[in-house]
């Protein structure tokens, strides 16, 4: 890495000038007219995060794939004011993300916010007893190239705005190897994702932050392939005991949104019970 006295050789005179912020804690984060575009978002983390960024006073534009999801938005735009839209897109294909993004910005006029949260688990054990290669390249384009398409496309548009916030669903698997299920390709693709978001904070520097959450496990459909055995082990080795609602996330995503977190770049926050804590 060189040294940070180059880092921000191009942007020009230093220092950069500082927000105008609300005098007002409660008032920072307020996501009163802006516009929030979060992938996976038609269930699970996804939509508790569409859903809180409504309460906050944001625009939502969700994004789906095999589950519909036109009658949740247009659910969230009557019971909050907001106006919420649903885009079909595949996220691991460059084209389409990069086409969607665009329809957006013409839709809702820019995008302030975008959450990175479209994912797939992986369920089929140890590599060395997997035939072929799909799985692994199920995992990686979802989990990892996804997220890069959709970096690519909205950073384009937060260069032009000067100002927004990207934000990547990682994982406490991207940090430690949780057990006792196996699943080496997961846990490398959301330690990508991880490295993804640091990396992406530094060449954004001057227009955008970018951070990560790690969630730890959360009861949603990504976990419904464990049984009830193995999420009895897994409570076990999680300090709070239990897994997590998906609403018990929101709070951080709300954070990295808002004007409350207009310094804060490069970070991950762990909501995980505390398990890699120990």
């Amino acid at each position: 890495m060189p040294p940070k006295s180059l880092i921000n050789e191009s942007i020009g005179a230093l220092p950069r000038p500082a927000p105008e912020l609300p005098t007002h804690v409660l008032a920072m984060f307020s996501l009163k007219g802006k516009t929030a575009s979060i992938t996976g978002s038609s269930q699970g983390i996804g939509y508790a995060v569409a859903e809180a960024y409504a309460q906050a006073g944001a625009n939502i534009a969700i994004w789906y794939n095999s589950t519909p999801a036109d009658d949740k938005a247009q659910a969230l735009s009557e019971k909050y004011g907001i106006v919420c839209r649903a885009y079909k897109c595949a996220v691991d294909d460059s084209k389409q993300v990069e086409a969607t993004i665009k329809q957006q910005v013409a839709d809702f006029g820019r995008i302030d916010i975008f959450v990175a949260n479209a994912g797939v688990a992986w369920t089929a054990g140890s590599m060395l007893d997997v035939e072929g290669d799909d799985d692994w390249h199920k995992v990686m384009n979802l989990d990892v190239n996804s997220v890069y398409y959709c970096a690519k496309a909205i950073g384009k548009v937060f260069r032009e705005q000067s100002k927004g916030s990207f934000i990547i669903t990682a994982s406490m698997s991207g940090h430690i190897v949780n057990v006792p299920q196996l699943q080496a390709p997961y846990n490398a693709a959301k330690a990508a994702c991880l490295h993804l978001s640091k990396s992406l904070a530094v060449e954004w520097a001057g227009f955008a932050r970018v951070n990560s959450v790690s969630p730890g496990y959360i009861e949603t459909a990504l976990a419904e392939f464990a049984e009830s055995s193995l999420k009895e082990k897994w409570w076990q080795l999680i300090p709070m005991g239990r897994s997590a609602l998906p609403e018990e996330l929101v709070g951080a995503y709300l954070y990295l949104a808002s004007d409350a977190s207009t310094y804060t770049t490069g970070s991950d926050i762990r909501v995980d019970g505390g398990y890699t804590v120990v």
